[in-house]
């Protein structure tokens, strides 16, 4: 599908010419003050940027996995139309005209409802709904929102159509054509607030996406788009909105504040760099940070360049916060100047749902609630992700004999069709169940909480033995004589539970009571010892593949298939097949931890 210059074109003459001039209605923010001295007061105005992040198409505090209300143990609350009744508070305590509401980006993918408007009845059909997400952010009324890197898992023309029925513009300066090297999408939005007696406060909004898009989504991006880093791409954009005005600049950026990249050396640009943008660029007041999933109510960076301080401000995903940034202005030598900025976030579970939002999207709910609780199959028994971080577990096993039977079918006619197949899985969720008895897409769902689709690259042995040492990096160091405490064997450097593979087919240990680099023992495949020189069909999700998490070699290695179909429908497909779950049919001990070849467990 075209990128669609001539709707950015369109959209950036509006855009850039100043989008709206708020009416003067609500509770005023302007306000003149006397020094003290008798001179003529000096204008003020109060001005509130509310914001969220990484909704990932939550619009109710509902857990579809689990056919429940949502609830955790920090007694959080999720969904739009919790976020709804707290703007529609900030508003009549503000005064409409004196807010503006944006989003970070990752918004249509995440949840059993953007799945199913994505690709079980999906916004690109002919004459097809309207997506939930943009339904529930027009009636909200967002201003404008950043690309995420989620955007893209659908592809481009999903994502098109969903900007099409979205009434705010996706902004992405760094989303560029890759011909033309111009914005795909708009790079910026502008909004005049109206001030009594002063001129019109003038407001821009720059959004910048994650250039990990690249690698993530290689199969939809390639050739078509480009993703430079934030850091020059701000640098780029900021200096030429304060040439057209603008008395603040606002970034919202699908950027962490780390300064960190999962994907290593394999892009010049970093994943994580809302903080550096502050550091660096001049010119910025506030940043809007998401992408990282946490929660950052203020962060102050101050600018190496003029010395001024940014603020920078983060709401916990899933929309169980909302931002707020408080910035005052006072209107000196014949213009705005931004004199403080604060930012909070406020907690989506001190409200309640607005009915607003619920009558809307009821229909859209309940249509998938009953689509995730049908029937698939039957377990034997119950099947737990709970210890599988630490454990072999046969429910992770489940994935990876899907991957192996999928792949073996589509290379059954190939050159390659001889080579063993071995496959890799991660313990994304460690709430995942699926219970005896009925299995249904919900069950399965929560196994696989990602859209993630299946390749077959070619590796070799000695590649193999890189990949796992690599993987088990994830683990603490622990001594041989250590107390294990599992709550602490994991997650060394903060490696999140989705950077740490499972490979099946193969036999190894990992001995933890040694040093990274050096843990993998005993790697045989079919009783002997590894041989490096052993090719291999290694099953990998397209994250991975496109070099997600820097795992050595698979980004590189030979693509030998790929496909678009979900890894979750193919698991669905797999137990619809079986009609009955049965470990027996897919679980096999690949892989135990050891210290000092002592098992731990």
């Amino acid at each position: 599908m075209p990128l669609n210059r001539r709707k950015f074109l369109e959209k950036s003459a509006v855009t850039g010419a100043g989008v709206a001039l708020a009416s003067a209605v609500g509770a005023p923010a302007a306000q003149a003050a006397a020094d003290g001295k008798g001179k003529k007061p000096v204008k003020r105005y109060s001005l509130t940027v509310m914001g969220t992040t990484d909704l990932h198409g939550h619009v109710f505090n509902w857990d579809y996995f689990k056919d429940a209300e949502y609830s955790d143990a920090k007694g959080n609350a999720q969904g739009l139309s919790r976020i709804s009744t707290l703007v529609n508070q900030v508003r009549a305590e503000k005064g409409r005209c004196n807010t503006l509401l944006l989003d970070a980006g990752d918004t249509i993918q995440g949840t059993p409802l953007t799945y199913y408007y994505a690709k079980v009845d999906p916004i690109t059909a002919p004459g097809g709904p309207v997506h939930p997400m943009a339904a529930a952010m027009n009636a909200i009324g967002y201003d404008a929102v950043a690309l995420g890197n989620h955007e893209f898992n659908y592809g481009i023309e999903t994502l098109r159509k969903f900007e099409e029925q979205c009434d705010f513009p996706l902004l992405g300066a760094n989303a560029l054509d890759a011909k033309t090297l111009k914005p795909a999408f708009p790079p910026y939005f502008i909004k005049k607030f109206h001030v009594p007696g002063a001129p019109p406060v003038k407001v821009a909004v720059l959004g910048l996406t994650n250039p990990g898009i690249a690698i993530w989504d290689k199969a939809y991006v390639e050739g078509r788009l480009t993703f430079p880093g934030l850091e020059e791409q701000a640098a780029k954009w900021v200096p030429k909105l304060r040439s057209m005005g603008a008395d603040v600049v606002v970034v919202s950026a699908h950027s962490g504040s780390s300064g960190t990249s999962s994907y290593g050396d394999q892009l010049p640009y970093v994943e994580n760099s809302a903080a550096l943008v502050a550091q660096q660029v001049p010119g910025i007041d506030a940043i809007l940070v998401g992408h990282a999933h946490v929660e950052i109510p203020e962060l102050k960076v101050t600018n190496t360049a003029t010395g001024k301080t940014v603020v920078l401000s983060e709401p916990l995903a899933y929309a169980e916060r909302l931002s707020l940034f408080d910035i005052e202005l006072v209107f000196e030598k014949g213009k705005w100047t931004v004199e403080s900025v604060a930012s909070s976030v406020l907690n989506s579970n001190s409200v309640a749902d607005d009915p607003k939002i619920t009558k809307l999207l009821k229909d859209d709910h309940d249509i998938v609630v009953k689509y995730v609780n049908q029937v698939v199959g039957t377990a034997t028994e119950t099947l737990t992700t709970v210890e599988a971080r630490y454990k072999d577990a046969p429910i992770i096993d489940l994935i990876t004999k899907v991957q192996e039977d999928v792949v073996k079918a589509a290379l059954a006619s190939t050159e390659y069709a001889s080579l063993p197949v071995i496959a890799q899985a991660s313990p994304f969720s460690r709430t995942s169940e699926i219970p005896a008895g009925d299995v249904t897409i919900r069950d399965l769902s929560s196994l696989y909480v990602y859209d993630n689709t299946l390749v077959a690259k070619l590796m070799t042995g000695a590649q193999i033995r890189a990949y796992l040492e690599y993987s088990a990096q994830y683990f603490v160091q622990t001594a041989p004589d250590a107390v294990v405490d599992v709550e602490k064997l994991t997650n060394a450097n903060n490696r999140p539970d989705y950077n740490y593979d499972y490979v099946s087919g193969l036999s190894y240990d990992i001995d933890i009571a040694q040093a990274a680099g050096s843990r993998i023992r005993n790697l045989t495949y079919n009783g002997a010892a590894l041989d490096d020189a052993q090719q291999f069909v290694f099953a990998v999700n397209n994250y991975r593949a496109n070099g997600g998490g820097a795992f050595p070699h698979v980004a590189s290695a030979k693509e030998l298939w790929s496909e678009s179909t979900e890894i979750r429908t193919r698991i669905a497909e797999w137990v619809t097949a079986k009609g009955v779950l049965n470990p027996a049919d897919f679980a096999s001990v690949d892989w135990k931890l050891t210290r000092n070849g002592t098992p731990v467990f």
